[in-house]
């Protein structure tokens, strides 16, 4: 089965009659839920059951972006008030323990997303705490010592294997040395590729995570024209090779500022530069279609 590179977002909490459309004739790789199509359990499994139907696959890919304290959409539904930043500083006391209470956690996450039709998370948070860290990633990072970003990180995507959801590392290949939030505009960092490689770099090196976000990011030392989602430098020769990431590569949003074209031309200088799948946040019907209608087919 052929789909298209893009992950498409919905609008409401139920398919419009354009979104149904949209689904079984545009054939989108994956679909994300945000807050605004998240009501209750009931209505989410009824949502997450009618994509798949009309999509014909029981394991179509549904996403959702459930951190924790932060960055949770299902806040109302599940109380889960805890950051990575917590594990990060329990881990650095007590080893054992933390390993044993954070395994407990994702395991108990896991079955509520799969319970409510859900089978990609897009954690964990793999960037490198700096002081100067711009809040928007804050406490959704593990901590500022790369060895328990990465600890934690790949114990994150070995729980969710173990309950059959799949992880997403991000932002690749580091957000934490950003003052500024890609969401607003676009960050620049203008350290070397030894700099980076020692710190931003260390935590997704050889990641078995299947899936990796891109980091809207200029690293003007690596390549002075394009952030790293426009980047085929850095997606060739730095995630792929120096990284050696294996899986499927999904931008960030698309319709964030820090990318500077439509919305058309955002996603296909994504796929150009070597991103498997587009991802369109914002559920606007119209630019869901034009989305559609301009990319192309990939192997599912």
């Amino acid at each position: 089965m052929k789909y298209k590179a893009l992950i498409i977002s919905i609008k409401g909490t139920k398919l419009s009659k354009m979104e149904k459309i949209l689904l079984s004739k545009g054939k989108p790789w994956g679909v994300i839920l945000f807050k605004r199509n998240l009501r209750s359990a009931r209505q989410i499994k009824n949502l997450t059951s009618n994509i798949r139907t009309i999509m014909k696959n029981k394991k179509f890919p549904i996403m959702i972006d459930e951190e924790g304290t932060s960055v949770s959409r299902l806040r109302h539904l599940i109380n889960h008030n805890i950051s990575a930043k917590f594990f990060g500083n329990l881990l650095y006391k007590n080893k054992e323990f933390t390993k044993n209470i954070y395994r407990h956690y994702i395991n108990s996450l896991s079955k509520i997303l799969i319970n409510l039709g859900i089978n990609i998370n897009t954690i964990p948070v793999l960037d490198v705490l700096r002081n100067n860290t711009n809040k928007i990633i804050g406490d959704r990072s593990f901590s500022k010592d790369k060895k328990i970003v990465k600890e934690l990180g790949n114990l994150t995507v070995g729980y969710l294997h173990s309950n059959k959801i799949s992880g997403v590392i991000k932002h690749i290949p580091g957000h934490g040395a950003s003052i500024s939030d890609s969401h607003k505009q676009l960050p620049r960092i203008s350290f070397n590729l030894k700099k980076l490689n020692e710190t931003d770099f260390y935590p997704f090196k050889k990641s078995k995570a299947k899936f990796a976000m891109t980091a809207h990011i200029l690293y003007s030392k690596l390549d002075n024209k394009y952030p790293v989602t426009h980047s085929k430098k850095i997606i060739k020769n730095i995630i792929r090779k120096k990284l050696k990431f294996r899986g499927i590569l999904i931008s960030d949003d698309i319709s964030m500022k820090a990318l500077k074209y439509d919305l058309i031309t955002n996603a296909k200088k994504s796929l150009d530069a070597g991103c498997n799948l587009a991802l369109y946040c914002a559920g606007n019907i119209n630019d869901n279609l034009k989305l559609i209608k301009s990319l192309p087919y990939i192997d599912n």
